[in-house]
């Protein structure tokens, strides 16, 4: 299986911030570049090319040595409604005053169970 990353629009990539290359994520998460290369692969993360090279994903996808709880499910429901990867990014990042700040705020605020719920009802 071969790893399909997609290019970040400028909006996108803004709204995100701090970005971590591939090879950072493993070294973070203590994984072989190969494993790391799985997770995306899993959809338990979301890389994206930014102007070449390899794959990035957002830093705060990481908390400490471990994925941020709440995040793959959240991944996989946006996916299931049909949402690419740099929608649902953009989706995570965008502020939503309802939560306060954006979904990905929420999830690593420890929220995950609401902001799972409200990417549900994107796919009805």
């Amino acid at each position: 299986m071969t790893l399909s990353v997609a290019q970040i629009d400028r909006e996108t990539d803004e709204l995100v911030g701090e970005w971590l290359t591939l090879t950072e994520v493993a070294k973070k998460l203590n994984l072989s570049a190969g494993r790391a290369k799985q997770l995306l692969r899993d959809h338990k993360l979301i890389g994206v090319r930014r102007g070449g090279g390899e794959p990035q994903v957002p830093a705060v996808f990481l908390a400490g040595d471990d994925v941020v709880k709440g995040l793959p499910g959240t991944l996989t429901v946006l996916l299931d409604a049909g949402y690419d990867d740099v929608e649902a990014l953009r989706w995570l990042f965008t502020p939503d005053e309802t939560l306060p700040g954006s979904p990905m705020d929420a999830i690593v605020a420890g929220r995950h169970t609401e902001v799972k719920r409200r990417a549900q009802t994107l796919g009805f």
